[in-house]
Order: structure tokens, then sequence, then C-alpha cells
């Protein structure tokens, strides 16, 4: 095999690595003797960062890029991890590792493997034909989970909530069924079955058997038909610059990578200031979730998923398409993953890079002259869906024009649903909402885990970074405060891993701050830094001392500071499946580790809690939760001063309402026409748009305008109503045309040509008129003329 090519060292795994990396471990399997191999996982396996930060700092030289090595985790059945060197030829396994009593991750292969050996076991089949009367098996859906508080501690198992399907696309969560069997993986075979309304299936409840659903196959009623379309248009197209997985747009400096486990992760953030790029965050991506359910009923106390570690994100990921997840110019990353067989699986788009308006970035009106100034905000979206059994999972990174950096998760898909426990009322569940007759949808929470390494202005990867809390102080009433309107801020630095454990209190204002002590800025005189404005929002319900508050430590605190270190990466640990918990951070922070000098990690968990609503079924309309970091004296002033002036140079006339006026030439039914930014009336508009014109501007989304008399402009719009017409036959030809005053026609742009080219012979030239009052109307003139 020829060697492979040397790509970044943080670059994600490639189709040929893969390859290369499952042969490597094959043939080292077969020396063992081992006959069966499972390819749980293969990725990259990222160098120590001291030794990324040497060969970045050096310059990046050729022959000291680190070795690019491949991270595997296998099944034989015992779990072993492997690495393989990738830039040897053939590539071949310079560590192997077995680690005992672990469960690697759920993949999709595993998740189908789990459905189709429950929907094949006669147990199963027979249970259900009794108790439910299923006896087709494409009407049985068996939704896989992990299993939580695992009463098998040997075995590799999944527990599958079972529900029924009235026919194909049906939404099979408008029917639950009680009975949930556990597979294990290794043998292939059932296990056990949950009964929890015992063996006579009489004593079942029946099967909800109302369809409810969303899919347009087979939705009742009618689709909106008042919703005009909304085009996101950028005729010079996106103003990022991309190389491999590098990013550079409006001076953020970025690389991406995925793999099956984080999805997105973030390198090397920085921000180009004066000409020099400043480190802002190492690395940064969402490490583990937690999503336990609030039923105490068994098996339902068995809900517990932690998404990152039992699934992998990357694993999990949405394969995305135009026009339907993202919007606009659109650039996609693709990543490759692995199936069970070791053979690479393509994402074409994987991840998602789009820029967006965001409104107004500042504005100020001087009240003394009533002159205005304002700029707009843009942001760089990157992102990144995936879809965990029912849930969808909506991730975004938001690179501001101002310095700020946002991170959003919108949480949508299906509720998890079950029928009311035994011993409730089934008309009032007592951990659950029914949006629909017996269909329960039970309460829990999201909680989610970032790990943030932040590097401010640190070309050592924020070796010497600090993390303080800052909050605010009310300052008693007495002669320094005669009128009890002070107050100050405190700020306190985390200097231990145990002090470090800290709680969001949004009375004080509590903030965290990531601050460099060597850089400090120049008229305030102190580090710059970030500031992580934290969410307000519960901290892990679950009780002190349960089996979920044991494995999900790292969701009982908003704030989490820790020391370096390679192997630190996940703070459930690095195999939650199945496992009874005390991994992660619980372990590390108890060696109380000194910070300053640490190069600390900061690992933020946010979270929503969920008490589901009928509005929340079929389908979830998002839930959103998110947080912002914000430069606090990073830069010297506004980074986003520098915001060119000047108005959008899309369409931007509104109309006025319908009026009857006598016009020069006859009787018309009009609307005024208005600078939708200065309210300048421009002119009027004449009834309905000629069909021959309004389909290629409809398809172009733009605005036009063309001569009818040698004083006269008149501008096509698409979207004319057929009330607006002339009563006279002559005056037909004026319907859907709009006169504007020659008067206020100031300067033309030809450079706005090219939007309306395709309109054809009937415009010859077509312009833009400028500097009416600081606003713009793209314009036409036959033949060039003026």
């Amino acid at each position: 095999m020829a060697p492979i090519a040397k790509p970044h060292p943080l670059s994600s795994i490639t189709a040929e690595e893969i390859v290369a990396a499952t042969a490597a471990c094959k043939a080292h399997a077969e020396s063992l003797g081992l006959e069966r191999v499972i390819y749980n996982t293969i990725s990259v396996k990222e160098p120590a960062k001291k030794e990324l930060l040497a060969w970045q700092n050096a310059g990046c030289p050729d022959d000291l890029k680190p070795p690019r090595q491949a991270f595997c985790i296998l099944i034989t059945p015992g779990t072993v991890e492997a690495v393989v060197s990738l830039v040897d030829s053939p590539a071949k396994v310079v560590d192997w590792k077995e680690v005992p009593g672990m469960h690697p991750l759920l993949t999709v292969d595993d998740c189908h493997e789990a459905e189709r050996i429950c929907k094949a076991d006669p147990g199963v089949q027979k249970l259900v034909s009794e108790t439910y009367g299923i006896t087709d098996m494409e009407q049985l859906v068996a939704d896989p989970w992990s299993v939580h508080c695992c009463p098998f501690k040997e075995q590799r198992v999944v527990q599958l909530w079972l529900y029924k399907r009235s026919r194909p696309l049906d939404n099979h969560y408008a029917h639950p069924l009680s009975l949930t069997p556990i597979v294990d993986l290794n043998s292939g075979e059932v296990i056990h079955i949950d009964k929890p309304f015992g063996d006579d299936p009489k004593a079942y409840p029946p099967v909800p058997e109302k369809d409810i659903n969303y899919c347009e196959e087979l939705c009742e009623g009618e689709y909106r038909k008042d919703l005009k379309d909304l085009n996101i248009v950028q005729p010079e197209g996106a103003s990022w610059t991309i190389t491999g997985e590098e990013i550079v747009w409006q001076k953020w400096h970025i690389r991406v990578s995925f793999n099956y486990r984080e999805g997105l992760v973030l390198h090397n953030v920085g921000y180009e200031d004066k000409g020099t790029v400043r480190p802002i965050l190492h690395r940064a991506s969402l490490v583990e979730m937690a999503v336990p359910y609030g039923d105490p009923v068994d098996p339902y106390h068995r809900k517990c998923a932690f998404d990152v570690g039992d699934y992998g994100l990357g694993n999990c990921a949405n394969n995305l398409k135009l026009g339907c997840d993202c919007l606009g110019n659109i650039h996609y990353f693709p990543a490759w993953l692995n199936n069970n067989k070791g053979e690479p699986v393509k994402l074409d788009h994987a991840v998602c890079m789009h820029e967006e308006d965001y409104g107004l970035s500042w504005k100020h009106v001087e009240w003394q002259t009533g002159k205005a100034w304002s700029r707009r905000l843009r942001r760089l979206v990157i992102s990144f869906i995936c879809t965990v059994v029912n849930y969808e999972y909506c991730f975004y990174w938001y690179f501001y024009t101002d310095g700020n950096i946002g991170y959003e998760i919108k949480a949508t898909g299906e509720l998890s649903t079950t029928q009311p426990s035994e011993g409730e009322d089934p008309a009032k569940p007592d951990y659950g909402t029914l949006v629909a007759e017996g269909v329960n949808a039970p309460w829990h929470q999201h909680m989610f885990s970032m790990r943030i390494d932040p590097a401010i202005d640190d070309p050592e990867g924020g070796k010497e970074v600090v993390v303080s809390e800052v909050e605010a102080v009310a300052v008693p009433r007495g002669p320094s405060n005669p009128y009890g309107s002070a107050f100050t801020v405190k700020e306190t630095e985390l200097l231990y891993e145990k002090e470090a454990q800290r709680l969001a209190d949004g009375n004080k204002g509590r903030v965290w701050k990531f601050k460099n002590p060597n850089s400090l800025h120049p008229s305030t005189g102190k580090p710059v830094a970030y500031t992580l404005l934290p969410l307000s929002c519960p901290v892990l319900l679950s009780a002190p001392g349960s089996e979920v508050d044991c494995k999900a430590q790292f969701a009982t605190k908003h704030l989490w500071v820790t020391a370096y270190d390679d192997a630190e990466r996940f703070p459930a640990g690095d195999y939650p499946l199945q496992h009874p918990g005390g991994e992660g951070l619980p372990k590390w922070v108890a060696k109380n580790r000194y910070l300053k000098g640490a190069d600390p990690v900061v690992w933020y968990t946010f979270g929503l809690t969920h008490y589901p609503r009928p509005e929340d079924f079929p389908t979830m309309p998002v839930d959103v939760v998110s947080f912002l970091m914000k430069p606090s004296g990073f830069f010297e002033f506004n980074p986003a001063l520098d915001m060119p002036p000047g108005p959008n140079k899309a369409i931007n006339v509104s109309l006025g309402p319908l009026e009857e006026r006598e016009m020069t030439t006859g009787r018309h039914v009009v609307r005024d026409v208005y600078c939708t930014s200065c309210g300048l009336l421009l002119g009027w508009r004449y009834g309905e748009v000629p069909e021959a014109l309004a389909s290629p501007l409809a398809s172009g989304g733009a605005t036009a305008c063309m001569q009818v008399e040698e004083c006269t402009l008149v501008l096509v719009l698409v979207n004319a109503t057929a009330a607006e017409f002339a009563y006279e036959r002559r005056e037909k030809y004026k319907e859907g045309k709009v006169v504007l005053e020659k008067c206020k026609i100031v300067g033309m742009d030809e450079a706005a040509a090219s939007p309306l080219s395709s309109l054809g012979s009937a415009f010859d030239t077509l312009s833009l008129l400028s500097d009416v009052d600081d606003c713009t109307y793209l314009v036409t003139e036959p033949g060039g003329g003026r």
C-alpha cells in the first residue's frame, strides 16, 4: 500500500486512513488469534497539546509535523483500544490495550441490529401478539436506548421501547406499548423483557389507536397559502476564505474538524487585530450530555441517555441539505465515519457554514443635530445536526463581527412517549404530560457539557490564563454611600480545582472571566479577557447519591475548572455506557490541583428542563438554549467600528394602501411607493404584474425599472395584486409598474445590471440609483441612455 498523504495533524480522518487503520487492526488481531473483530470506532488521535503547540510556534514545518495516528475502539468481544501509525507504509498498530469492564458506545449499526434481534425474537412476537394483537412485525417499532441503572454488568445491552405503526411513515410515538425487551448485542439474543403490568395480557392498557402525524404524506388539512417567499441571496458570494478545514472570515481565523463522538470541534480560534491573529480558544466542543427522565417507575427509571458517550454525536449526524436545514450561500464540510466492518462511510454534508445578517451592530443618533449613524451586525454560523433516536439536536457556533462568540442548541424531533405507568391515574400521570389520549410524555432534563480550552492572547495555548468569577455587589448605605445607589464589582480568581466548582447566579449577575495576566489592555491596565455569560437554568434534579447523580456529576455544577491533561477529555469518563459512575470530573478534581500556570480547562454545564406540552406533539417546535462569550477588555475599542456604512442594497421600497386616483391619463387604482429607509415618497405603482415579466423576476428575486416616457422611469415589482388595475384598456400596459419622480434620481451604477440580465431585451441596461437621501434603488433605461 502506498504511503498516505500527510494532512494537518488536526484534520478529520479520511476514507483512505480508515481503510488503512482497519487493515492494520485486522492483521494485528489475526496475529493474536482473534477470529471476530467489530470496528466500533476509527478516528484521528490528536497529538499531545504540547507537541502540537511546539510545531505551530515553529511555523508548522513539514519535517517536524506530529505523526498522524488513528485511534480505534474494537470489540473482540472484549473492549480494545488500538493506536495505528498512519505514516508507516503499510499502516501498523503501535499500541494495543484491553479495557476490561468497559463497554464502547452504541453505533448506528448496533441500533439497527438491536431492533432486528428484538423483532425476530419468538418471545417478543408472542407477547405483542397476545397483548396487543400485533402479528405483522412491520407494525412493530423498537427504539434502541442505552441502559441506565443496568442490571446486566457483563453483557453489552440495549433496551428497546416498543411502539406500533399503523402504516408506513405513521408516527409511532402516538402508539406506545408497555413491554420493554433488552437485547445482548454480543450474543445476539433477547435476554429479558420488562412486563410492568404482569403476565396477564388483559391487564395491559390498550394501544392508543389515534394516528397523529406530521409528514406531508399523511397529514390531514391544508398548508398555509399566504406565506410569501423569503430568499437569502448573496450576489457576490460569501465573505470567507476556506483552505481545507481552515476558515478565515471577517478577521476570524478558525479550524474545524469532525469526529465520531463530539461531532464538530473548533481548534485555534483567533481574531486578526491590527494585522496580528490573537488566540482566543485553543479547542472547544460539546463533550457530554445527560438526559435523565423523571419517572421513577420500573422500567422507566432506566431512561437516562448520555448521548455523546452512549451513541456519539458524530455517528448520529445528519447529511444536511441546502434550502432545508441551512439557507443562503452555503459551504459544506464532509466527514468520514466507519461502520462495524471497518469500512468508510461518507457524510457529504456533515457541517454547514453560512453567514447571516443579525440586525444592528451599533447605532447612535446625535440628539442635538438629528444625525444618525448605524452599522449592521453579521455572524458566521457553523453548525451540524444529529438525530439520537427520537430527538434532533441542532448545534450552532456563532462568530460575530463585534468579537462575540455564541453557542446555541435547538432541541426538536419527537418526544419519547410511554403509556401511563402502573398505579398511575391514566388521565393524570404523576411524572409526565398527556400529549394525546393514552400517550404520556415524561418530564426530563437535557444537560449539556462544553469543554472550553481558552487561549486568551497566549501563543502557548492558554497556559497562563486565569479563570475568575465576577459578580455585582451592593454597597451598604453609609457615609461613603449616603444615597444608597452604589454598587461595585467583585472579582475572585479560581485557584484550586475544588473551589472552581461554581453555580450561576442571575441575582448577582455572576459571570466567569478567562483572562491573561501577561497581556494588558492599554487603557485599563487590566488583563485582556473574554467573559462567559452563563444561562440561568437548573442543574441536575436527581437526588444526591442516586446513580444519575454519580454518573452525571458534571451536571451538578454550572462551571468546573481543571488543570490541563491530554487524557481528560470527557466529563463522565471515556466509557459511560452502562457505567455506574464516578469517572471523569469527580475523579479529576479530587486531586485539587493548583490552577495558575496549569493551562486551565473550563467545563461549562447548561441545559433544558423539559415539561412537555401538547404543542410539543407530534413534532416538537425547537426548544432553544444558548450562551455567549464576550470580549472584556480584549480589544482596544469596539472591533466593529470598521464595518462599512450604507444600507442593504436589496429591494428597499414599501407600498402605501390601495387608492382610486384620477391621473393625467385617466382613472387608476394605485399605491404610493416609499423608501423603506428614509420614508421619502418616490412615486406610485399601477395595477398587477404582467405574467411575462413576473415569472423571471420572481425566480430572481429582484426589482427593475424601464422607461415609458422621456422623463419617467417605471419599476417592475413582483408582488402586485389583482386589485390594482387601470380602468381604461389603453392604460393596461401600466399595471404592475411603478413611476418614480425623475427629480429624485441622482446617480447610477451599472454594476447592478447582473441580477436581472436574464430578463432579455425588455431591459437593455440596468443601473443602481444612489444618493437619494442615502438610499438606493434598482432601475434601468432602454438603450443605456440617460
